[in-house]
């Protein structure tokens, strides 16, 4: 089975066939085992009913109680013979599924982390989490061709080669009914696979619902949307539950012919070999032999029914797979060199431009727009900015992603002790951990975790409120230590003193560095060097925020919510509307504005969760 670490090689993306028949080649000797094991099982059950016949016709029928002895010995050897290529034939297909279910998690998950950014713009957020809850496991149970769909083949081959030498007539009809099989679930699985496709894709949008909802439950809640967005859930859910009817009924027809055709040859093949024994062309121990063989197919031809469905669904999500694998990361084509010293950089769509070793902060009347802003700076996207008068898109990602860091406030957090969640990649010493919790006010957290910094810390920081959450990513920021920090909204669900100990610290903490915020709080915007004030995308001032107050009215009623100045109609956009408001955040999710001086370094530890405090899974819930 693949290990943990293991390269899981380089799959095959021209399709869902494709790709299974890749997972097999992957593990060739493993799978060759699977199909003999299950070859020899299948063949030593249809021996016992030939071992049966014989103790009937050469021991029991004519009182030979030697013969009879030593075929009941011999039927004895094969029964626990056949009891342990068992359990080693189940040993080796679960290690085959494993192998392909770990094998695919690696591959797509490595497959996303190359992808970086350009994973969701590529991609939908709720078809990722469709292939890792589903598609992963169903492409594993697809593998089970391998070993019984293999042995069922084989031991349908040996029992009709068995009765051919009893009776030609049961011989042929045991190989027609296959045929007819195949006939009356080939067209459900081709329904199948057409229902299931449709089903995962719905799945998929009402996921990315699902997270669209948490996300942002508590804005729609502000915004009196929730009820709306509810009722569109509602509708999906409605569509995705017919569905999913559609599915279950190919599914039960294909489930009630794999037990009831199986039943029916049965059925068939005995009365047939009762006729034949009555007219005195089959012994009884052949009669018997005849319905052992027949009783043991029973199974195979079960086995080839599943086989089909579990192929359709597996197929399905393969495709699903190999759609995601197929989508390519941004070319690195880069080869200029980065400038060797601290440099400028510049944004000609914006006419932004961020001196070297100073705080400067980017003030938006649309939220949008500085999003963008700080995409094309971090080359989240197509870009024409410079640094040091060399074109970001002109180098190597790896030196831009090494150099220039992008710190949204609502970044992943990954489960693990709080020590491991901001220290990322690095190592860093016990001093630089205590001087950048330091920096972002999170003393108060490390101190009220049972723990410690050795605290675990669950995904998401689902564990802790907002306001924590918020501080802990700034920490990780911190201790990355870039040559460019650009950091969104890193104070947005911040109280008022905690703000203004992190505006401090962060200043003190980049003292010499290039950073950069985005951000319309007061208490921030006056400890920066240099404040780009943006309308519709571009300039419109820059200087510091209290020259800003004073000769920028629509700067004034963006930063300080001055209704007088807000009336004026600057900062408007061309319809006249009410600029985007970039403090919704702040409004509808200010999670520590209840902790008071709780999120101070006072020693009390993380403050009770008051009712604006609450979780988005306990606001679900």
């Amino acid at each position: 089975m693949i290990d943990a670490y293991e390269d899981p090689g380089t799959p095959d993306t021209r399709g869902g066939w494709a790709y299974l028949a890749w997972l097999v080649r992957c593990q060739p000797w493993r799978s060759a085992a699977g199909a003999v094991l299950a070859s020899v099982w299948m063949v030593l059950m249809a021996v016992a009913p030939y071992l049966l016949s014989k103790a009937v016709d050469d021991g029991l029928e004519p009182g030979d109680t030697a013969a009879l002895a030593g075929w009941t010995a011999a039927l004895l050897a094969v029964g626990a013979l056949n009891a342990w290529v068992s359990i080693m034939r189940h040993r080796t297909m679960t290690r085959v599924r494993m192998d392909g279910y770990f094998r695919t998690t690696k591959v797509v998950v490595g497959h996303a982390a190359r992808l970086g950014a350009t994973l969701s713009r590529g991609v939908g957020s709720g078809e990722v989490v469709t292939i890792g809850v589903g598609d992963v496991h169903t492409i594993a149970g697809s593998l089970t061709v391998i070993g019984p769909g293999v042995g069922s083949v084989v031991v349908y081959v040996f029992v009709a080669g068995l009765l051919l030498s009893v009776s030609p007539l049961l011989a042929a009809v045991v190989l027609l009914g296959m045929p007819v099989v195949a006939v009356l679930v080939g067209p459900l699985m081709a329904r199948l696979q057409g229902t299931e496709a449709e089903y995962r894709e719905r799945q998929g949008v009402l996921t990315a619902r699902i997270g669209d909802l948490a996300g942002g439950l508590r804005v729609l809640n502000g915004l009196g949307g929730k009820g709306l967005f509810a009722d569109t859930f509602a509708r999906d859910s409605q569509l995705l539950r017919a569905q999913g009817y559609r599915v279950g009924s190919v599914t039960s027809w294909m489930q009630a012919l794999g037990v009831g055709l199986p039943t029916l040859f049965l059925a068939v093949v005995t009365w047939l070999a009762a006729r034949l024994t009555a007219q005195g062309e089959l012994t009884v121990g052949e009669l018997v032999s005849v319905y052992g063989y027949v009783a043991v197919l029973v199974g195979p031809v079960a086995f080839l029914v599943d086989m089909g469905y579990e192929l359709s669904r597996g197929v399905v999500a393969a495709r699903r797979v190999v759609r995601l694998l197929r989508v390519e990361p941004e070319p690195d084509t880069g080869t200029a060199e980065a400038p060797a010293e601290p440099s400028a950089l510049h944004d000609p769509a914006s006419g932004v431009r961020v001196a070297p070793g100073r705080l400067t902060a980017l003030v938006g009347s649309r939220h949008a727009d500085v999003t963008a802003l700080v995409d094309r700076l971090g080359r989240y996207g197509p870009t024409d900015v410079t640094w040091g008068g060399v074109r970001l898109d002109a180098l190597p990602l790896g030196q831009v992603r090494a150099a220039i860091l992008v710190a949204d406030n609502e970044a992943d957090l990954f489960a693990g002790s709080l020590r491991e969640v901001v220290a990322g990649r690095r190592e860093p010493s016990a001093a630089d951990i205590a001087r950048a919790v330091r920096a972002a006010a999170a003393d108060d957290i490390v101190q009220g975790l049972p723990e410690g910094l050795d605290s675990p810390v669950t995904a998401q920081g689902r564990s802790l409120s907002g306001g924590q959450r918020q501080r802990v990513r700034l920490v990780r920021a911190l201790l990355a230590d870039p040559e460019v920090l650009l950091a969104v909204e890193p104070t947005s669900a911040l109280d008022a003193h905690t703000e203004a100990v992190v505006a401090r610290g962060l200043r003190a903490a980049r003292a010499g560095r290039t950073t950069v915020v985005t951000t319309t709080s007061p208490l921030l915007l006056d400890h920066a060097d240099t404040v780009h004030y943006l309308v519709d995308g571009k300039v419109a001032a820059t200087g510091r925020h209290g020259d800003l107050l004073g000769r920028e009215p629509g700067y004034r009623a963006l930063v300080a919510r001055d209704p007088e100045d807000a009336g004026s109609g600057e900062g408007r956009d061309d319809a006249g509307d009410a600029p985007d408001a970039p403090d919704i955040p702040d409004a509808a999710a200010d999670d520590d504005a209840t902790e008071g001086t709780a999120s101070t370094d006072d020693g009390r530890g993380p403050a009770k969760a008051e009712p604006d405090d609450i979780d988005t899974e306990e606001a679900m819930r």
